[in-house]
């Protein structure tokens, strides 16, 4: 089974759920709302993988290797960040470059509230589908290499093990095309007005 990173099709039955969801939504219920809910709902089930891996697990605050520079985010998440950090957006100064903008000086995350999707599945072992260099479906799978040890090789876990790429990207493109019309994305760096 190939190990890397790709970027999976964004594609599935939860797309349309979506869709017929926003087209739902009642006056007065935001994007933002949909967007904290599909947020609980990822936290939610990286918990419970977080549980089924925390012998392997050395994500802790403070552990940054994840944290990379340069990640941009769709328009609806840099809103949430926007909203609920104006005053560190305004004022305070982004992290030198060369990890992400939103970490202190002891390398803990300042928006973690409000953190995006990638950074709320950080450190799992994650899987997704994507065509290898035949042509042909292949499944890949993937882990910070800080999570490697103390844990089954990560072909041998079984799918419900692995954090499975694909159907929250969907919900999270949907969800910005249905707000805003467009996939814009926005580099976290660049949400600080100073920068």
């Amino acid at each position: 089974m190939p190990r890397g990173r790709a970027s999976p099709t964004w594609a599935g039955p939860q797309v349309g759920a979506l869709v017929d969801l926003l087209r739902m939504t009642p006056p007065g219920q935001s994007a933002q709302s949909s967007l904290r809910a599909l947020h609980t709902e990822i936290d939610e089930r990286a918990g419970a993988l977080t549980v089924i891996h925390q012998a392997r697990l050395q994500c802790k605050k403070g552990c940054a290797d994840c944290c990379v520079d340069d990640l941009s985010v769709f328009e609806v998440e840099a809103q949430r960040i926007r909203a609920a950090f104006p005053n560190l957006l305004t004022d305070g100064r982004a992290h030198p470059e060369g990890a992400c903008a939103f970490l202190d000086e002891a390398g803990a995350c300042r928006v973690y509230e409000a953190r995006p999707y990638v950074c709320r599945t950080q450190g799992l072992p994650l899987r997704w589908q994507d065509e290898d260099d035949a042509g042909q479906v292949a499944e890949y799978r993937d882990i910070c290499s800080l999570n490697e040890a103390d844990g089954p090789d990560l072909v041998e876990l079984p799918e419900g093990e692995c954090w499975t790429l694909g159907e929250f990207e969907g919900q999270l493109a949907t969800l910005q095309v249905v707000e805003a019309g467009g996939l814009v994305r926005v580099r976290l760096r660049d949400l600080f007005v100073g920068s």
